[in-house]
């Protein structure tokens, strides 16, 4: 069993690689957006802490127990700040299974063109231009926890999600 955390920014793929991950793998997928979801919130429309608080400790209480059942886990998340990632690397230590970051890399310009191709189509919740602005600011990149890097132009290649499944199988266990 490994705990698979997603990081990036918004719009870069994190939820379909996410998602054809957790299948390659069979592993229980938890999305953030999704918990959000059921708690009646989308964080594209900007989300109080104390709110984003409590659905992380949700996806925190899912995780646990999926790996209690021996079961890989892919979390669906921004991945930022730091202090999350730690927080998400306790939660695999105290399971003593592999801890594993794919990060999505996007540009700003591919970013924006899937913003306004979203909202032209409607495919998820919106973003407002302050939530992303805020959000790219803050944003605070793994670049020295070894992760599994991915380009968003990625997103589709199929060969190249099954290499990243493979490299998450095969991390060491603790």
């Amino acid at each position: 069993m490994t705990l698979a955390l997603m990081c990036g920014l918004s719009f870069s793929g994190k939820s379909t690689i996410a998602a054809r991950l957790a299948d390659e793998l069979d592993a229980e997928l938890i999305s953030l957006d999704a918990i959000n979801a059921e708690r009646g919130l989308y964080g594209g429309q900007g989300i109080p802490l104390e709110e984003w608080a409590k659905t992380n400790r949700l996806a925190h209480e899912r995780s646990r127990d999926a790996l209690t059942r021996g079961r890989h886990v892919v979390v669906d998340d921004t991945g930022s700040p730091r202090f999350i990632r730690d927080a998400w690397r306790a939660i695999a230590e105290d399971a003593a299974a592999p801890f594993i970051i794919v990060w999505v890399q996007i540009d700003a310009a591919l970013q924006r063109e899937r913003v306004l191709a979203n909202r032209t189509g409607q495919e998820r919740h919106d973003i407002t231009d302050s939530v992303l602005a805020e959000h790219v600011a803050s944003f605070e990149a793994p670049t020295d926890e070894a992760p599994i890097v991915i380009d968003a132009r990625e997103t589709r290649d199929v060969e190249r999600l099954r290499e990243v499944a493979r490299g998450v199988r095969a991390a060491p266990s603790r």
